[in-house]
């Protein structure tokens, strides 16, 4: 199996590191992204959303979509490295993911088909609109990698769906001594009703239960509004609970901002299969596991019924934080596994005839 040279991929982290590159200001490190992936051999594009698009082709054969985002959360954390740790916002989430699979699209010389790696913009907002850019621009690929931090030996099989809720109130104004709710009290109202309506067992804990959150709540007696967050489990049924909570917070008004369903696939889906088995083969101990946030992965399995997971090395609870930074060995470790989860994808499909 051809490796991607080590120094050349710490240089690659490094760079991307370097710019910093916050949700709607990507625009300097897509630049840098196609310059490094032309680089790297691959064609390379900045397409009409902003996502860094790239592929290389070695003859007929399955299209495999290697899919990160390029945008962080707002804070800077100071670029540095420290013994074999090295610091930056987006080091795991999610610039070390995409390094890798930029490194890894490279050096799959063996891969008989097309892979496509994407850098896309807006995955820590609300709307994922490079996500769904690619889901319109792009046909569904043969199986696809989600980039996000999972820890090196670990395949991230599903994430919860999410509904991001926005309710206004006003009333007439009034002493705050009448009797009448004030707009504030409505809107506080309006949260303690929703926890109602999903019950004590809610929890961010658990794969299988909604998870709530207050987001925002401000206003005064004649005007008030709140912004809720629900990460809900497969099967929850999302319209069922906004018609009950608009029942119950008249005479505001409540609209769903954003909603995107759970996605989970099973050990036994070929990409699945394919990390799992590639982990093992770079000594690792494979593990599975479901994630309580969202990704793109929801995004596109809205639409695609393609074969994916998602990988990518990093400890996920470094994710926003202070302190981020990636470990370089896990680093290379997963640009070996995604490596070789490409020639074991490309055997699959031979197998299939495709």
């Amino acid at each position: 199996m051809t490796t991607y040279p080590a120094p050349a991929a710490v240089d690659l982290l490094h760079g991307m590191l370097r710019i910093p590159s916050p949700s709607y200001a990507e625009s300097e490190l897509a630049g840098y992204v196609v310059d490094a992936m032309r680089g790297a051999g691959l064609t390379a594009r900045i397409d009409a959303a902003g996502n860094a698009v790239g592929e290389i082709r070695r003859g007929p054969g399955p299209t495999v979509m290697l899919l990160g985002h390029m945008d962080t959360v707002p804070g800077d954390v100071p670029v540095r490295r420290v013994g074999d740790r090295l610091y930056g916002r987006g080091a795991v989430d999610a610039k070390g993911p995409l390094a890798t699979m930029i490194c890894a699209a490279a050096a799959s010389t063996g891969f008989r088909g097309r892979v496509v790696v994407v850098g896309a913009v807006e995955e820590e907002t609300s709307l994922s609109r490079g996500a769904v850019e690619i889901r319109r621009t792009h046909e569904p690929p043969d199986a696809l990698v989600i980039g996000e931090p999972s820890g090196c030996d670990t395949v991230v099989l599903g994430y919860k769906g999410k509904i991001d809720l926005r309710y206004d109130v006003r009333c007439e104004a009034t002493h705050p001594s009448n009797v009448v709710p004030k707009a504030s009290e409505l809107a506080a109202r309006a949260w303690t009703e929703l926890l109602d309506l999903l019950g004590p067992e809610a929890s961010h804990a658990r794969f299988d239960a909604p998870g709530p959150t207050l987001m925002s709540i401000e206003g005064g007696l004649t005007s008030a509004g709140a912004e809720f967050s629900i990460r809900v489990p497969p099967g929850f049924d999302g319209d069922g609970l906004v018609a009950a909570l608009e029942k119950r917070t008249a005479p505001g008004t409540l609209q769903v901002v954003n909603a995107v369903r759970a996605c989970r696939v099973g050990r036994n889906d070929p990409v699945a299969r394919a990390l799992t088995v590639a982990i093992r083969a770079q000594g690792g101990s494979p593990r599975a596991k479901v994630k309580t946030g969202t990704s793109d992965m929801n995004t596109l399995a809205e639409e695609w019924t393609t074969p994916m997971a998602t990988y990518g090395p990093g400890d996920s609870g470094l994710d926003h934080s202070d302190h981020e930074h990636i470990r370089l060995p896990e680093y290379l470790f997963g640009i070996r596994v995604l490596t070789r989860a490409l020639a074991e994808l490309d055997g699959h499909f031979t197998r299939q005839g495709r």
